[in-house]
């Protein structure tokens, strides 16, 4: 069992994975990814979340240790997706006296997952506000509707002022893994929960109703100290303000000119004064990385190959990817690049036009196949007004 301490009543049953390419089958996680879950002892004892089937067996394991012999009273689902919900049906089994605390929400939806017996006597829907004693121990049940699913729910144990916090204050990388918690979080936050902020504003406005000492999320580390920056981060995030002054500059490239254009934007930017910039290839890099820069940074600047009349579809993708988490509040510059009859200028402006508040550059920069000084010189004029 993974050697997370926190307290003497709360424990912790989750585990690590290391073996999964892709979480929710699109994001790579290089440091695996951890799958939370929690049991509260008093004098009725409560579990807070299973995990995912992958690690089903280590769960099992690890809860019959802490359990040492008695049996749980209560299940607590704060989330049904099956990487925290895989195991409901099997606790159920286990221990067929104890009941499941769930959402309303929740409650309505368990039978598209599974099939258990006498469900509608062993539930419990709770709402906003309702509270569960467990002898010195109270959970207070907050609603957290589409964080990121409608079913969501967090608790607020109240003697030991620790909140679980579900999927919010999650990140990628196993618990074993020594790594900068801003990244791995900012690049999970933005690509599962981005399209949410103002669901996420309204959950931190309850919380910071909450005397909070303890967060307990559903994957990642579990965080004890200097929670004022962590939720500083979330207020940032969910809000849509940028985190740094900076720029990202993301290329999709065919043959390696306009991979040459952005690299020498990069430069001429730098050159400019921009205190960051980072440059990402949208046909080769993470794009759930090339997503989170683009939240992370104040300014944008795309540069793209026409293709098929339209621009080349990594591109489009990313384009895409950002509509979907809701991009907005940036400043954007556009670079095309087009043999015959460049279209990817158009068809980006027309992508970006969908999104809210973004100001785009008046100037931008067309290529006809390979940089030339002409080029050269509108990008310095681009780079001028992108910083202005």
């Amino acid at each position: 069992m993974s050697n997370v301490v926190i307290s003497d009543a709360i424990k912790y049953i989750g585990a690590d994975d290391k073996t999964l390419d892709l979480f929710e089958s699109q994001y790579a996680i290089p440091n695996g990814v951890s799958y939370n879950s929690y049991v509260i002892l008093d004098e009725k004892i409560a579990v807070m979340d299973t995990i995912d089937a992958r690690k089903t067996e280590e769960w099992k394991a690890n809860l019959e240790e802490v359990l040492a012999g008695r049996k749980p009273d209560y299940l607590i689902i704060s989330h049904l997706e099956p990487d925290h919900a895989a195991n409901i049906q099997l606790f159920a089994e286990m221990y067929p006296e104890a009941k499941l605390v769930a959402s309303a929400k929740a409650v309505s939806m368990l039978p598209q997952f599974f099939e258990i017996d006498r469900l509608s006597e062993r539930t419990i829907a709770v709402k906003e506000g309702d509270a569960l004693s467990l002898g010195t121990h109270t959970l207070q049940f907050v609603m957290a509707p589409m964080v990121h699913w409608p079913e969501v729910m967090v608790e607020y144990e109240q003697s030991e002022k620790v909140l679980f916090s579900a999927d919010g204050f999650g990140k990628f990388g196993a618990l074993d893994v020594d790594e900068d918690w801003d990244c791995e979080a900012r690049r999970y936050y933005f690509n599962i929960v981005g399209k949410y902020g103002n669901q996420v504003q309204a959950l931190l406005k309850k919380a910071a109703g909450l005397d909070i000492q303890t967060i307990c999320p559903l994957h990642g580390p579990v965080l004890k100290e200097n929670l004022g920056y962590y939720i500083g981060k979330y207020l940032t995030w969910s809000s849509y303000e940028a985190e740094d002054d900076g720029v990202l500059v993301a290329y999709a490239s065919i043959h390696g000119n306009t991979k040459k254009a952005a690299e020498k934007m990069k430069e001429i930017l730098e050159e400019k004064g921009a205190k960051k910039v980072a440059i990402t290839d949208l046909s080769r890099d993470d794009m759930a990385e090339a997503v989170e820069d683009a939240f992370r940074y104040d300014k944008l600047v795309l540069a793209a190959a026409s293709y098929d009349a339209g621009v080349f579809p990594p591109m489009e993708d990313f384009l895409n990817r950002l509509s979907h988490k809701a991009y907005q509040n940036r400043k954007v510059a556009l670079i095309e690049n087009g043999s015959w009859a460049p279209s990817a200028g158009r068809v980006m402006k027309g992508m970006l036009e969908g999104m809210k508040n973004i100001t785009l550059c008046e100037n931008s920069v067309t290529i006809k196949s390979t940089m030339k000084e002409d080029t050269v010189k509108g990008m310095e004029t681009l780079a001028e007004e992108l910083l202005a």
